[in-house]
């Protein structure tokens, strides 16, 4: 798997969640006007904060991803979410962090760790990619559902982040 970036966690939440539900090219419009509401520095927490709620929407956020990403900020902000500390603390307790912001599930909580903290053994169970990417591997019709699916990652510790790489990537090549 390519190694993480080694960047900045909130604006790779901010990222996360202005990119919820939406047209990739409508989504990067959208985070590329918020980014620039800020100048030549990339936002912070404390100027999310500070920022006017109709300043944030002026860029083309919903309400809902205005409150998420303001609710971030807070979290960034009270130490709920700790960001000098996140690649210290375990799998378990990133995702126990960060799911208790608004907007951010499980399954985002999850691409973090894969990507940006570059964890060995995550296993996105209900990421539909893998789950179609384990059928196709394995020659099955039917996806596994998640408890299933989790269950047949088992012996695949401690490296299911790279086996979850590669259901993904079973999908780039056409289906026999």
């Amino acid at each position: 798997m390519p190694p993480p970036p080694h960047g900045d966690a909130f604006g790779t939440l901010t990222r996360s969640i202005t990119h919820q539900q939406l047209a990739g090219r409508a989504a990067a419009a959208i985070h590329g006007r918020f980014v620039a509401l800020f100048g030549d520095d990339p936002p912070t927490p404390a100027a999310v904060v500070a920022t006017p709620v109709d300043t944030l929407r002026a860029c083309g956020l919903s309400g809902a991803k205005v409150t998420a990403i303001r609710d971030l900020a807070a979290r960034f902000l009270d130490g709920t979410i700790p960001e000098a500390q996140l690649a210290s603390l375990s799998d378990d307790e990133v995702v126990a962090r960060l799911t208790v912001v608004r907007g951010v599930g499980r399954w985002t909580a999850e691409m973090f760790l894969l990507f940006d903290l570059g964890r060995p053994d995550v296993w996105p169970v209900d990421d539909f990619g893998v789950r179609k990417g384990w059928s196709r591997i394995h020659q099955s019709v039917d996806m596994p559902p998640p408890r299933q699916l989790s269950a047949l990652g088992d012996p695949l510790r401690p490296y299911r982040s790279a086996a979850a790489w590669y259901c993904w990537r079973a999908l780039d090549s056409p289906a026999s």
